[in-house]
């Protein structure tokens, strides 16, 4: 299903990579670091049926889910958001070199496209003022440092880091872990340069870019939201991983932190999206990932553009 966005709200499709939208005075281009198969529905999903699952193959194949593995294909991007006094990144993928032994696409990887797509968006590392962590989980962060001869260091020397304190203290209290590597790859050398601001989860930006306190994936989860000349965007980061979630809203991700907290806050971002038609941008829906919610029977369902 298509939807027409707001008259103030242009889109120009460039390619699947490298897609813009002007939310009002405000652009926003995506940028993508993959987009691959990696577990089934059921891996991701435990509460999932395949009863639930196969009306819905027509729409899910092949954009959501691969025909050759039927595992879900989840887009890993990051969000350039251009306002008229910021730029800003709205996470921070994988990264290069990272210890994700959990995934092997994600574990030591080497590519160079992500620099490369920022850079064709016309954006230096350095030209970054704000970076937005909506969580700190390996695949929202991993760009915030990269490995200069054999040290981490900031990717974006002359940016602020704005996390939620909440968040930062629930990524400290686990970074104990041999095996967990977050904090002491994609954290700590941030704080360590002094470019990490810890705020409360309702944190405004300015009048235009805020937080929006949504709790349950992680502990200090927020949303992104943005508002130009009348139009308004949110960026969901991982309140929900599938389009599947809105159909379905009980269906926790496997590595949602609180199960039930994070069943509340998605019910909740949904009837809010349902009664605002306000645009919502994903984390890892299917490309193009951006859409508004709508109400069907007693869920939702996700009109991407």
């Amino acid at each position: 299903m298509r939807f027409a966005l707001p008259q103030a709200a242009f889109v120009r499709r460039k390619a699947e990579s490298m897609d813009e939208w002007r939310i009002g005075d405000v652009q926003v281009t995506r940028i993508l670091e993959m987009c691959e198969p990696l577990r089934t529905p059921s891996e991701w999903f435990p509460d999932s049926t395949v009863e639930a699952i196969k009306p819905h193959l027509h729409w899910l194949l092949p954009r959501s889910i691969s025909p050759a593995t039927g595992r879900i294909i989840l887009p890993i991007q990051s969000y350039l958001v251009r306002t008229r006094h910021h730029t800003i990144l709205v996470d921070g993928c994988v990264g290069n070199n990272k210890s994700c032994k959990d995934f092997a696409h994600w574990h030591d990887r080497n590519d160079g496209s992500f620099l490369d797509r920022l850079a064709i968006a016309g954006v230096a590392p350095e030209q970054i003022d704000f970076v937005l962590c909506t969580h700190l989980h390996a695949d929202h962060c991993g760009w915030n440092t990269r490995l200069v001869d054999g040290r981490w260091v900031p990717t974006f020397p002359n940016a602020r880091y704005i996390i939620a304190r909440r968040e930062f203290e629930a990524v400290l209290a686990a970074s104990g872990d041999p095996e967990e590597r977050t904090y002491d790859e994609n954290v700590l050398p941030i704080i360590e340069a002094g470019q990490a601001h810890l705020v409360e989860m309702d944190h405004a930006l300015d009048d235009e870019v805020w937080l929006q306190p949504t709790p349950g994936h992680t502990a200090g989860h927020v949303a992104i939201r943005i508002r130009s000349l009348g139009v308004e965007a949110v960026f969901s980061g991982d309140i929900m991983h599938w389009p599947m979630q809105c159909i379905h809203p009980d269906w926790n991700f496997r590595y949602d932190a609180d199960p039930d907290q994070a069943r509340r806050t998605r019910w909740a971002f949904l009837e809010a999206c349902a009664d605002s038609s306000h645009i919502v941008m994903t984390a890892h829906f299917p490309l193009p990932s951006v859409g508004t919610i709508t109400r069907r029977q007693s869920s939702f369902w996700f009109n991407d553009y």
